[in-house]
């Protein structure tokens, strides 16, 4: 099991998360594996509310959530396009599945991700006949239970497989991995495809456009720096990830996260969500 800090992407103010929650990240079963990112379970029995913050990732995640005398429910979570928040209080429970980019159409063949951008649908709207999934998937206390009935929701589901898919797959991965990838041509002339087929293939199997992917992973690489880094090069920064000045980056990363970079750094709060 990959421990909470190994990467912590996308979660404004990590720090703050894990002294209030049980956060784990748990891998699936070995079939699930190349669609998957992995499993992510919350618990948490808090004397007063906290709202953690998410730059989302290009992601669809399903959903499994207990708050406090709420009953259980999952829920398909599209790609976020705004900073997500989520107030908690009391006691609860989450168990959480993160797609590779990619790696849900194989469990919902024939249906573009990109219905699904932008949502959070009820799983069984998404998935007919998985409306009593909720309660098999929280109410094991041993959490390897919880892991094993995931795996048998998604193994329940499929995948199907598809060519496409490890296709998308394999070109997100690399734009996350690549820094040196600015452009959406690049992405394109590295898979022999035409810019418009590879904004056809992300609608359909991603969800979003490259473009959008590549500026979502440089967010997260300045979220990162600005919470570990006390002395960030922001210009610097800003060359390496691919944005025109020092300007454009700051203005990106207020937009996403709510506050400028040097502030987020000097840990002034998340105020505000914006797209």
């Amino acid at each position: 099991m990959a421990g909470p800090r190994s990467d912590t992407r996308g979660i404004v103010d990590p720090g703050e998360l894990f002294a209030r929650v049980r956060f784990r990240r748990r891998e699936p079963a070995g079939p699930l594996r190349p669609y998957l990112e992995h499993y992510w379970l919350i618990d948490w029995d808090l004397p007063e509310p906290f709202a953690s913050h998410v730059v989302p990732h290009p992601s669809v995640n399903i959903v499994f959530q207990r708050y406090g005398r709420t009953g259980d429910f999952g829920e398909v979570a599209g790609i976020g396009l705004e900073l997500f928040a989520q107030k908690l209080e009391g006691r609860g429970r989450v168990c959480g599945i993160q797609f590779r980019p990619g790696g849900f159409r194989p469990f919902l063949p024939g249906r573009p991700v990109s219905e699904l951008t932008g949502r959070r649908v009820p799983l069984p709207e998404v998935f007919a006949g998985f409306s009593a999934t909720a309660p098999v998937v929280l109410g094991p206390e041993a959490e390897d239970a919880r892991v094993a009935a995931l795996d048998d929701f998604l193994l329940a589901l499929g995948p199907a497989p598809d060519p496409q898919a490890d296709r998308a797959m394999a070109l997100a991965d690399r734009i996350r991995r690549d820094r040196s990838i600015r452009r959406v041509d690049e992405v394109a002339d590295a898979a022999g495809v035409s810019v418009r087929s590879l904004q056809r293939l992300f609608a359909a199997y991603v969800g979003v456009s490259p473009k959008w992917v590549i500026l979502r992973y440089r967010i997260h690489e300045a979220l990162e720096r600005a919470g570990t880094d006390g002395s960030v090069d922001w210009a610097g920064l800003a060359a390496e990830l691919g944005y025109s000045d020092q300007a454009h980056l700051v203005r990106d990363f207020t937009a996403r996260v709510g506050v400028p970079p040097t502030a987020y750094g000097q840990g002034q709060p998340v105020v505000r969500a914006s797209s």
